[in-house]
């Protein structure tokens, strides 16, 4: 009889180890969808909110000094070709974020989280990439056509210590940007990235099982 009721147990606890392995795959799979959608929803928000900062500043005009020489020509076309590689990463969270929610297989939708972790790092390490260039750009502008610009480049001709003191505090002004922006972004997708990787481990964990 004891020997009857230890087997008893021993089946009951494995029917519920099975149980609890396939309610737990299910909600990872919830929550893995539900955060792939929230990184598509912000990179959308994202965009919008850099493209109503944009039509501020061109209400302002602060671009038409550097109307000449086809300056802002360049700037245009620069501003077109890095919003349509932002549209290209939102497409690819969007797909991310159907194949996920298709996803049935654990393994599958371990493949799936890792790809789109490394989409969203890709993502923001363009952004930050960007974020230097386009500083580097506004100050090399200002150097070059800004009245005050263009006096302090004279100054740093004709003298070294000038020049080496002012490229350092430029220098400095673009890490700092980067810094902040990099925070920024740290904040915004990085909850979400730790979310997915431990809801990665805890697949991992019952594939292994398995």
């Amino acid at each position: 009889m004891d020997e009857l009721d230890l087997l008893k147990k021993d089946w009951q606890r494995k029917s519920f180890e099975q149980v609890s392995e396939s309610e737990i795959y299910k909600m990872i799979h919830r929550k893995s969808s539900s955060i792939v959608k929230w990184i598509l929803i912000i990179s959308i928000l994202e965009v919008l909110l850099w493209t109503g900062v944009g039509l501020i500043s061109s209400a302002d005009d602060y671009l038409k000094p550097y109307s000449h020489d086809g300056i802002l020509v360049v700037l245009k076309v620069v501003g077109w070709v890095n919003y349509a590689v932002v549209l290209v990463f939102i497409y690819l969270f969007y797909k991310n974020y159907v194949t996920i929610s298709a996803t049935s297989a654990t393994r599958t939708l371990m493949q799936n989280i890792l790809k789109t972790r490394k989409t969203v790092k890709y993502y923001v390490w363009y952004n930050l990439a960007m974020v230097a260039l386009s500083f580097i750009a506004g100050l090399w502008l200002a150097l070059y056509y800004s009245d005050n610009g263009i006096l302090l480049r004279e100054k740093m001709e004709h003298e070294t210590k000038i020049m080496w003191i002012t490229l350092a505090l430029l220098l400095c002004v673009v890490a700092l940007a980067v810094f902040i922006f990099w925070l920024f972004y740290r904040l915004l997708y990085g909850i979400l990235l730790r979310k997915l990787l431990a809801n990665y481990k805890e697949l991992k964990k019952i594939d292994l099982e398995n």
